[in-house]
């Protein structure tokens, strides 16, 4: 009898640990491809997809089911060589919009193209109504709390069939030695459980499964602070990048220009906008007065657009909200990433050529009506990118001079801290 129990609690532990290992493996597995091809799909195809609606290609939710994952794989891949090789099923694909060719991606892994896929197939996480709820929170709580409601229940399964089997086993062994066994009596269901709770085990078990579950709520909040991706602030002005950089194409640099010299790309003074809105006033599509949005311009500078005249006594600052914040101790420069390691960046985003170098961590600017954090923009997400990235060194003077300096220092010769970027400003001012 002793020998049985003591086996029977042996396969116990290990099918417990089993189940728990596999569904954690599972979940873990799934929520790592479709989070990574989350990512994938946002750096790389959002330009031309979407979802669940036909941009310049055909919605993925709707067309990626009707086709085999060796199909997919190809197209991704390459489309161009795809359809240049006669496949008919890849021929009729680029029919859907013969004015638009489909990027290749060589680059991507089948791994990657697989978790693309994953994510295509799982779809975007619902977003929070509160925009300071990190997107993609949704997304990492739903496979953890799935996996831990899954490790429960099937622990609690194999209990009670456990449970079933030791009491069977008892049940034979003392009808064989002769011995009278009493028939089981069913308690009230209120009775039965605090039975339950006075047995030590299923104290235990209970407690575990408790710290697990606040466990994981704990991991996710901790994961999630300061991580403010979709964070979407209203303005005090209604800008529209969709408008001004999309339907209008005007170029980033043009507001932003210290993007392109200085660490910060800087928020464009009123006069930039002025440029245009002194004689742009929407009038036609306002019942020929000027726009409020504009008219709010106009009175942020004191400026009055009958006389065309500025009062300074009016003038009052715009006090937008910034978007994109990164943590005091954390220094970035703009100019070294969008001028220096501009092509290098291209290329591992695989941007075209008539897209932003911005549009690498700022997403798609061009389609959004009001900004919004595209990026996570954590450690963990910088390290990645600068991991992944190959430099592309080819004519880059920034890296001649580099080579010019190692040259140096082999031929011993002198070398100063200026000649390795030490004059540059950011070097000791923030």
């Amino acid at each position: 009898m002793r020998n049985i129990s003591l086996i029977i609690r042996r396969v116990w532990k290990s099918a417990f640990m089993l189940t728990a290992l596999s569904v954690l493996i599972v979940s873990g597995t799934q929520a790592q491809d479709a989070a990574e091809g989350r990512k994938i799909f946002k750096e790389k195809c959002t330009s031309c997809h979407a979802l669940d609606r036909d941009l310049i290609g055909p919605a993925l939710q709707t067309i990626v089911p009707t086709k085999s994952e060796a199909f997919l794989l190809k197209w991704i891949n390459n489309a161009p060589a795809f359809i240049a090789s006669g496949d008919k099923e890849a021929v009729e694909a680029s029919k859907f919009n013969p004015n638009a060719e489909m990027t290749a991606f060589p680059s991507l892994t089948p791994e990657q193209i697989k978790s693309i896929l994953a994510y295509v197939k799982v779809g975007e996480p619902k977003k929070a109504d509160d925009p300071k709820n990190p997107a993609g929170s949704d997304e990492v709580s739903s496979f953890s709390i799935a996996g831990v409601v899954a490790i429960i229940v099937v622990s609690i399964i194999i209990l009670v069939l456990l449970g079933r089997a030791v009491k069977m086993l008892e049940r034979l062994i003392l009808q064989k030695q002769g011995i009278v066994v009493e028939e089981d009596v069913k308690v009230p269901l209120s009775q039965g459980i605090g039975l339950l709770f006075k047995n030590k085990k299923f104290v235990f078990f209970f407690i575990l499964c408790v710290a697990m579950v606040l466990g994981t709520f704990g991991w996710m909040g901790m994961w999630n602070t300061g991580v403010h991706t979709g964070y979407q602030p209203v303005q005090p002005i209604k800008f529209s990048h969709e408008l001004h950089a999309g339907t209008n194409q005007i170029d980033c640099q043009y507001c932003h220009s210290g993007a392109f010299k200085s660490k910060n790309a800087s928020i464009p003074s009123l006069n930039v906008c002025m440029n245009c809105h002194k004689q742009v006033q929407a009038r036609d599509s306002h019942d020929g007065n000027i726009s409020p949005e504009i008219q709010k311009i106009y009175n942020a500078l004191g400026y009055d657009a009958d006389k065309m005249t500025y009062d300074k006594s009016k003038e009052k600052p715009v006090e937008w909200i910034r978007v994109h914040n990164l943590p005091d101790f954390a220094y970035f420069n703009h100019s070294q990433h969008v001028v220096v390691a501009e092509e290098s960046i291209r290329k591992a985003k695989g941007l075209k050529p008539n897209e932003p170098v911005c549009f690498a961590c700022h997403g798609p600017v061009n389609t959004m009506q009001e900004i919004y954090q595209y990026s996570p923009l954590t450690m963990k997400w910088c390290i990645n990118c600068h991991k992944e990235t190959q430099l592309d060194m080819k004519g880059n003077a920034f890296y001649d001079k580099i080579i010019e300096a190692h040259e140096k220092i082999k031929k011993g010769e002198k070398l100063t801290p200026a000649a390795l970027g030490g004059m540059e400003c950011g070097k000791c001012h923030y």
